[in-house]
């Protein structure tokens, strides 16, 4: 099977791992000449919008999927009239406008924040009223990774807010006063059939996915695959779905979707039955989904801005280092590592060794 991919990134990368062993072949849409997932299919450079590429990889492929949400919807709506494409645009539409995406939680009965359509400093000021003090003011698309998003404290932070920001539309959000982020991996098949991950522990700085930790019997794991389903099934949707949440007292508030597979679930390469980028593959190709189930105890580290020497990664018991042979830049996502082992104690400690090469290496720790 020939599967287009737009985007070349490490998510591409690590679905064409995933995708080999079963026989798949792969096509990168990406405009980069140095596309990290280029050595492991053909890469065709070229813009997300340019047509005629758009149209050479529709006769060369038997179904597309994407690896981010920068890919503008009217592309893969295009795309869809001559191949399959998972996930529907409209999915896509959703989840890279956050207006859109917090309107369809309201819709579906999913708790969100209190949020507001921004659309000029008057708007912002006037909107502060509905959501109180502090509360965090995001540009509708584009914005990852802590971008396009400033925090807003007091009334002196309101002052060029907007113009900060670009000028562009936004979406104010009452701030959460929450006890931990988690994040919910879910897939659905062709078939309409869903299977879903353990619910994971995310920790950030500085806006910036740094530990996911997956755990086992969490107490809010049949409330997060509910409001998932309600997603999926909505959106007729095909293929890996992540689902950030921010767990409150007694419940969860819907933070944002990715309809995509995610740097949370990386820890499911080693750590589950089936990884994230092959139950995105078995869900697109229209083959049975795989076991989710935990292989012991996992983690996932983030490496930014540099990968510690893979010689003393190895080193660390049951660490699993991935590289994504990307530049080494500050803040940038150049690799991870998965650690898996028998027991918490065994867990924990791995991690701190982790952390300590991180540190001395100097990645983003």
């Amino acid at each position: 099977m020939n599967i287009g991919v737009i985007g070349g990134g490490q998510l591409g990368q690590m679905l064409a791992l995933a995708g080999t062993p079963l026989n798949m072949n792969f096509i990168f849409l990406d405009p980069a000449d140095d596309a990290c997932a280029a050595p492991l299919g053909r890469h065709l450079q070229a813009g997300y919008s340019d047509s005629a590429a758009l149209q050479q990889l529709a006769r060369e492929v038997d179904l597309v999927t994407f690896e981010f949400e920068s890919v503008p919807a009217e592309t893969v709506a295009l795309l869809s009239r001559s191949v399959p494409v998972y996930p529907p645009a409209e999915a896509l539409r959703v989840a890279r406008d956050r207006w859109f995406e917090k309107s369809l939680f309201r819709q579906l009965d999913i708790p969100t924040p209190v949020f507001a359509d921004i659309s000029s400093q008057a708007a912002l000021e006037q909107a502060i009223g509905q959501t109180g003090l502090p509360a965090v003011l995001k540009t509708r698309t584009l914005g990852y990774d802590g971008k396009g998003q400033k925090v807003l404290r007091s009334a002196e932070d309101l002052a060029g807010a907007f113009a900060g920001l670009g000028g562009v539309p936004c979406i104010l959000e009452g701030f959460v006063d929450f006890t931990g982020e988690v994040s919910l991996i879910a897939v659905r098949g062709q078939s309409g059939q869903t299977a879903f991950y353990p619910l994971v522990h995310n920790t950030h700085q500085e806006g910036i996915l740094r530990l996911s930790v997956p755990g086992d019997n969490h107490p809010l794991q049949a409330l997060a695959e509910d409001y998932a389903s309600r997603v999926l099934q909505h959106l007729d949707y095909v293929g890996v779905l992540a689902f950030e949440f921010f767990e409150v007292e007694g419940g969860l508030k819907a933070n944002e979707i990715a309809p995509r597979v995610h740097n949370s679930g990386h820890w499911t390469i080693e750590g589950a039955q089936c990884s994230q980028f092959e139950n995105h593959l078995r869900a697109i190709a229209g083959l049975p989904l795989g076991d989710t189930a935990r292989l012991g105890e996992s983690a996932m580290l983030n490496f930014i801005g540099r990968v510690p020497p893979l010689a003393q990664l190895l080193q660390v018991p049951g660490c699993h280092p991935h590289h994504y042979g990307k530049a080494f830049r500050p803040g940038r996502k150049v690799g991870h590592a998965t650690l898996r082992h028998a027991g918490p104690a065994g867990l924990l400690q791995g991690i701190e060794a982790v952390r300590q090469l991180m540190l001395e290496a100097g990645s983003d720790a």
